[in-house]
């Protein structure tokens, strides 16, 4: 059956079907954010497969097509925020400018994106994972964080950035992005825009350097 179908070779094999159709792949990404803000909202311990299939309108057999347990959907969640992430930092950096500028514009494009999209899931806590699994995503967002530690880097050699310990300045941003998800969106009526200009006034305000 080599080549055959995805879906008929695993039942074959005695494994989960997995299919890689567009509209698998669209179904796939609809269970990622649901998941995604239900554990955001809840945590892990409190969501249950049975409630992000539900929201959905699907049956929990649906989910388990697409991940065997509920840690590999998790586990999923984290890929596809962190790509994400990297993604946006990629091109707020490639565009170009000074380093607030660029620190703006990712920030800017984050929340747009998840206005979009649908929020990422920002929780450090991932210790119900096998240890590869947290070896990769500890990996990956310490390389993600060195990448915005030169942004502001780049920010402090240019003038645009005041001098500051980059590495904490950094840890603070994230954990602001972090429960930004738990109390944002209880906010009524809340924009993306919005939420730019409340961070620019906390935060970017006091690290942009005024010419």
């Amino acid at each position: 059956m080599k080549g055959g179908d995805p879906v008929a070779l695993a039942q074959v094999e005695g494994q989960k079907p997995l299919s890689h159709s567009r509209k698998s792949a669209k179904k796939r990404d609809a269970i990622l954010r649901a998941a995604i803000e239900i554990i955001n909202a809840k945590s892990f311990a409190q969501a249950t497969m049975t409630e992000i299939a539900a929201t959905l309108d699907l049956r929990d057999a649906a989910l388990y097509y697409y991940f065997p347990n509920k840690q590999a959907l998790v586990y999923a969640c984290h890929l596809s925020s962190l790509e994400r992430f990297e993604q946006i930092l990629d091109e707020a950096d490639h565009a170009g400018g000074t380093g607030a500028a660029k620190l703006r514009r990712f920030l800017e494009n984050l929340l747009h994106d998840s206005a979009r999209n649908g929020p990422q899931l920002y929780f450090g806590d991932y210790s119900y994972l096998e240890k590869p699994q947290r070896d990769d995503l500890d990996a990956w967002s310490a390389r993600l964080s060195g990448l915005l530690e030169q942004l502001l880097n780049q920010g402090m050699a240019d003038g645009s950035i005041v001098r500051c310990e980059a590495a904490l300045v950094v840890q603070l941003l994230l954990g602001m992005l972090i429960w930004l998800t738990k109390w944002a969106p209880t906010v009524e009526g809340l924009t993306a825009d919005r939420l730019m200009t409340a961070i620019g006034a906390v935060t970017l305000q006091g690290l942009e350097r005024r010419i």
